[in-house]
């Protein structure tokens, strides 16, 4: 793991971090502990991130980058942006396949990773590329 930057932006409304992971087993349990320690240095000391956007962030990394892990060799970048309203989640990698959200199957055991990050984001995108994809997912701060 290597963190290339924490900064906050000119409006002070902003807060940004990046960290890039080689894709081994390690990178998702890192990729929990960035997050957390990435909210827990809050834009504005009276108002941290409640608990409950903080798990749900952590599980939101988790599922990204578990996908990074499993389906796309070599390495993958995470970056954070904090804003007033939400946090900006963004993954990349090296696979241009784009996840798919399976339909709800109770009986099904795993591959539920993206119907839990569609379940807790206000919104995700996918821009897919050449050399791999971008996927980026806002969990909400209310």
């Amino acid at each position: 793991m290597t963190e290339t930057s924490t900064a906050r932006s000119r409006a002070g409304d902003v807060l940004r971090a990046v960290v890039d992971f080689c894709g081994a087993d390690g990178a998702i349990a890192a990729a929990r502990d960035f997050t957390t320690a990435f909210l827990e240095r809050s834009p504005t000391p009276r108002m941290p991130c409640p608990p409950a956007v903080v798990d749900a962030a952590r599980l939101v990394v988790s599922e990204l980058v578990t996908n990074v892990v499993k389906y796309a060799p070599g390495p993958c970048r995470l970056e954070l942006a904090l804003r007033t309203d939400a946090l900006e989640i963004c993954v990349h990698d090296t696979h241009p396949v784009t996840p798919v959200a399976r339909p709800r199957d109770p009986d099904r055991l795993g591959q539920h990773g993206m119907e839990i990050v569609l379940a807790l984001c206000a919104g995700l995108e996918v821009e897919t590329a050449s050399h791999g994809k971008r996927i980026r997912a806002k969990v909400p701060l209310a």
